[in-house]
């Protein structure tokens, strides 16, 4: 028995429950977002194998930059957290505010960053066959950016404070909109010209000033009364440049330690690129699918997160660590099932995605490697979550970027470029990287945890 007069099962399950009823919004919101890139996958795949792999060119190289901007604005989940669980809501108005200032500085660098794409592909031999599509397509994508990063300051708000169930129906109607605008722009529909991959770019942008309108009324008149007492919207705020830099020095290492992840997916991209559009077609098929199936623990991460750091803010240690553990356990659980889906299924999931037979052959071994490398992922990003709701960001950080830039890129660039192997090593490269990240990340929380629990004496 503990305190709360539970047995330890009872607890595990009255966690696992709390957890998932935090997580379930999330995951919805998670693989709405991933079901936009699985129509955009789709839908280029049957236009031409050509489409299909500027798609998958073009959003790798979109998803580095857009994802560094999402790692910062993250910082806004625990500081949220911490501040409610420590009674000190009033300041969780002033951070949003400051956040949405720094939501618009990350987007115009990050759309000044996309506009020169195309020297990056020439520079690093992206095959010319599709990269000028793959160009235009970021081009295209980046007028998103202003909206969806707002959007992003407004949802980890709303995460903070442990209200998720608008992040999912915001994300789901985006699905909607962002397929009809494929369908309109990438075929031709309603007067357009039909832009193919180019037409992906812009109906993933409109969804994205859309999503921000629509998350935008909900917390100013939808559910007021959940809101308000925050005084979120109460007045204007000029920046506020201690806020920022609050703001940066927790958020900036987890954008970094984003990115040390998203990079090393996309510079896998980008490598694949080199050896022609069936190899670049078919890593966007199984990247994609494995991105679909890693937004389940990636809203375990951000539940973990939320709740950690409710825990810390109340000064309940024994209950982070156990929140914490609990998450990395059903999280790794969860890609287990996972991967064992796909194991057994493995050819029905690539007939969604194409009918070319050059594609398919290709995406099928990738797709036998993709199984493997889910338990890690699963573990270490339940793992970083619970080290973020701690606000220890600095150290995974590094962690992230020794395990995918110190081993993961490295042997995929030997591999390829020096060994000139196959593709099925650039995957069996991300699995060491994970993997390596998994087990440091698991530990450094262990270790951290049981020194805060369990002090010497």
């Amino acid at each position: 028995m503990n305190d709360s007069g539970q047995t330890r099962p009872q607890r595990i399950r009255t966690e696992v429950v709390d957890l998932l009823l935090l997580a379930s919004p999330i995951i919805a919101n998670n693989l709405a977002l991933a079901g936009m890139s699985f129509v955009d996958t789709v839908f280029a795949g049957n236009i031409s194998a050509r489409d299909l792999a500027a798609v998958g060119v073009g959003n790798a190289t979109w998803f580095v930059v857009f994802l560094f901007g999402l790692g910062i604005l993250m910082a806004m989940s625990p500081m949220t957290a911490q501040s409610l669980g420590s009674g000190r809501s009033a300041q969780v108005g002033s951070y949003l505010r400051q956040s949405l200032w720094l939501s618009q500085a990350l987007a115009l660098a990050g759309i000044a960053l996309l506009m020169k794409a195309g020297a990056l592909m020439s520079a690093i031999g992206i095959a010319e066959e599709f990269r000028p599509l793959a160009r235009d397509y970021v081009k295209a994508v980046a007028w998103g950016l202003p909206a969806i990063y707002a959007y992003l300051a407004l949802r980890f708000t709303s995460e903070g404070i442990g209200h998720t169930r608008p992040i999912a129906l915001v994300a789901i109607l985006g699905l909607m909109l962002n397929a009809f605008g494929d369908w309109v722009f990438m075929f031709g529909k309603f007067g357009f010209p039909a832009m193919g991959a180019v037409g992906c770019g812009y109906a993933t942008a409109l969804t994205q000033w859309v999503m921000l309108l629509i998350m935008l009324w909900y917390m100013t008149r939808g559910n007021r009364a959940l809101y308000a007492p925050l005084r979120l919207f109460e007045r204007f705020e000029w920046p506020d440049f201690a806020r920022l830099n609050e703001l940066v020095r927790l958020g900036l290492p987890i954008g970094i330690g984003v990115l040390a992840e998203v990079g090393l997916f996309s510079a896998a991209a980008l490598l694949m690129g080199r050896m022609g559009s069936a190899t670049a077609g078919a890593h966007q098929v199984a990247i994609n699918y494995a991105s679909t199936a890693f937004m389940i623990p990636l809203g375990i991460n951000s539940a973990i997160m939320a709740r950690v750091g409710q825990k810390i803010g109340r000064n309940d240690h024994h209950g982070a660590r156990f929140t914490g553990l609990t998450g990395i356990t059903v999280s790794a659980a969860l890609m287990l099932v996972s991967a064992i889906v796909l194991l057994l299924f493995a050819d029905s999931v690539v007939g969604f995605y194409t009918n070319d037979a050059a594609v398919r052959q290709i995406a099928l071994g990738l797709l036998s490697m993709a199984a493997i490398f889910q338990v890690s992922d699963g573990v270490q990003v339940a793992a970083m979550g619970a080290l973020r709701g701690l606000k220890d960001t600095t150290v995974p950080m590094a962690i992230s970027v020794f395990s995918y830039w110190g081993i993961g890129f490295p042997l995929a660039w030997y591999m390829v470029v020096w060994r000139e192997s196959g593709p099925i090593w650039v995957w069996a490269s991300l699995v060491a990287g994970l993997t390596v990240a998994a087990v440091l990340l698991s530990s450094r929380f262990l270790r951290i945890t049981q020194h805060v629990v369990q002090p010497q004496s």
